[in-house]
Parts: C-alpha cells; structure tokens; sequence
C-alpha cells in the first residue's frame, strides 16, 4: 500500500482534526465532475467509453474516493462540478463556474451544514484558457470561500493546483514554462491568502502540486510507470492503466485520483489549516 503521510503539512498543537462529516459538496470543474456535462450533454460528452460513466478518467474521481473514505454515502454527496469551469461565472460553452455553482448553492441554502464539507478545487481552465495572473483567480476562489461561510460553511477544503506546464498536453508546447510559472505563483497566492479566512472557518489544503510532483519523481512509489503521457494516446492502448497517472493529456487516471482521496482524507483527519 502506497504511505501518504510524507505528502502532508505538519500538524501542531493547535490544530484539531475535523469532525465527522456527514455530507458533502463539491464545486470545481472537470477534476471533480461526476457527471454533470455528462447529463446535460444527453451522455454525449465525455464519451463513454473511453471515459467512465461521465467522469474525465478511467473510473471514480478523487471525491468520491473520498466520499468512500467518509462515509458519506452517494445520496448525501451533492456534486455542483462541472468540465470545463473556470473560477469566475461562466466557463466555456456556458458552463457555470465556480462562482455560479456556489451561488446556486447559497440560494437554495440560506443555512449550510456546519457538519458538511465543502469542496472548492478550480482555477485551471482559467489559466489553460489563457488567463497569466493569478490575481482574478485568487481572488473568485476567496469570494466563493466567504459566499460559502456567510451562510454558515465551517469546513471548507481548497485545492491548490499541479503543475500546468507539465501535463501531456502542455509539457513539449511554447506554453510550458508559462504554464509553469503561473501555477507556482497561483499556488502562492492563493495559500497567503488562505490565512487570513476568519477563524470560524476551518479551511483544509489539499496540496495536489506536492502529489503530482512526487508521482513524477518517484513514479515506483505510487505503481505508475509513465508520468509523462496520457493513457488513451499510448500505442497499446492503456491495457494497465492504474500504471498510468495520466488518462487524457489533462486528467488523471482513477489510481491517481484514489491517491488525491487519499491525501484530502488524511488531511481531514490531520484538520491542518494551510500554512
């Protein structure tokens, strides 16, 4: 079995591990989409197969990995994600971004579950799409984090992001180290700008950068023998693709999402704020 505790922030005396979680919801884009283009594509899209029952892998995705790990069953996981959303309103083709997403939530829920947690884990798409600073970005996952605590969200779980510049599709291209840069100072900004949520909030980190890199420089660890190129593009056609991290030139493979589960699972457990 794969040991994840080296990929965690360091607890301290202060920190205290999150209380039982029954129920949660997810809002972000195709990483945590477990359906929702797929619906309203009629199931056109992604097409099954080779992607699994409207996620963007090969199999489950990470939150609901997770959902396993909590217990929390499939009725009690309320999944807003959707393929393609950015951070602000809408994303291509009309799909509601995150803020959208949050916002239909807070409508329907003037009062939210302090017992629930509350996924956010977007911002790609902003800069695949184009976007060179993270100042607007940053400043969308905030606004979805306190829109979330003004109606009284205790638990929120925010993920930074991995290395754009080092996927299939953008490692070998002109916009790799861009890519690069840019998540670096993403990530930066957004975990400064984690510390000043208000105490009330218990705000978790899902570090899926550190994953992705120690996947890429320890391969063996986790059971992968390709980092570099999607699944669905090798000449044999993926026939193991749990040695894989990537599905697609984007998305990874549900081994790496049991891997991200993992991580955000032991997080919890930890209930270490971002550092």
């Amino acid at each position: 079995m794969v040991m994840f505790a080296t990929l965690l922030p360091s607890s301290d005396s202060k920190n205290q591990a999150v209380s039982p979680i029954n129920q949660l919801y997810v809002f972000g884009d195709s990483l945590s989409d477990t359906g929702t283009i797929y619906n309203a594509t009629g199931g056109a899209y992604p097409p099954s197969p080779p992607y699994f029952q409207g996620r963007y892998s090969n199999g489950p995705v990470w939150v609901e990995h997770l959902a396993s790990k909590l217990t929390v069953t499939l009725d009690r996981a309320h999944n807003f994600a959707a393929g393609g959303a950015t951070t602000g309103a809408n994303g291509s083709y009309g799909v509601p971004g995150l803020l959208t997403q949050v916002k239909s939530f807070t409508t329907a829920h003037s009062q939210a579950d302090p017992q629930a947690l509350y996924v956010i884990w977007a911002g790609a798409n902003d800069y695949l799409q184009g976007a060179t600073s993270p100042t607007i970005v940053v400043k969308n996952l905030m606004q979805a984090i306190e829109s979330l605590s003004k109606v009284g969200a205790q638990n929120i779980l925010v993920g930074n992001l991995p290395d754009l510049g080092q996927l299939p599709s953008t490692r070998n291209t002109s916009n790799s180290s861009p890519l690069s840069a840019v998540t670096q100072a993403h990530n930066l900004s957004l975990a400064q700008s984690l510390k000043g949520v208000g105490a009330k909030v218990k705000i978790i980190s899902l570090d899926a950068n550190t994953l992705y890199q120690e996947a890429e420089t320890n391969p063996a660890r986790f059971g992968f023998t390709n980092v570099t190129t999607g699944c669905l593009s090798a000449p044999d056609r993926c026939r193991q693709p749990d040695t894989f991290l990537f599905w697609d030139g984007i998305h990874p493979t549900t081994a790496a999402h049991r891997a991200l589960g993992e991580i955000a699972f032991s997080a919890l457990q930890v209930g270490q704020r971002s550092s």
